[in-house]
């Protein structure tokens, strides 16, 4: 089994920062793409931002230049830096990886999901 669990929301006020974490634990070959996604009260959830293996970076666009994905490998973790935070980032922030996995019939990648952490901006 996998587990991916994140760490690192709570309440901040706007312009403030926050950090998160996201480490993935148990039977791992390796992970591919690892990202983070946000849903807010009574919307879909979306991409937020996502990293390669090699590190090659993709962010939505409403927190370009204000958001930081990165990930240590050896860690098997993803990090989010959020800085200048707005009220319109508030939401649940969920990680997700594309997690390689040795089994009978070989390597076979799963898409796997941590359970959420809650980030809420207000003054």
């Amino acid at each position: 089994q996998v587990q991916l669990v994140e760490s690192g929301g709570g309440l901040v006020q706007p312009g403030g920062s926050l950090r998160l974490s996201c480490a993935a634990s148990g039977s791992i070959f390796s992970i591919n793409a690892m990202g983070w996604y946000r849903q807010a009260p009574g919307k879909q959830r979306e991409l937020v931002a996502t990293i390669t293996s090699g590190g090659s970076t993709n962010y939505t666009g409403s927190v370009k230049g204000r958001f930081t994905i990165s990930r240590d490998n050896a860690k098997n973790t993803v990090y989010l830096q959020m800085n200048s935070l707005e009220p319109e980032d508030t939401a649940v922030y969920y990680c997700n990886a594309a997690i390689r996995r040795r089994g009978i019939r070989g390597i076979r990648e799963y898409d796997s999901w941590g359970q959420g952490t809650q980030v809420t901006v207000s003054s």
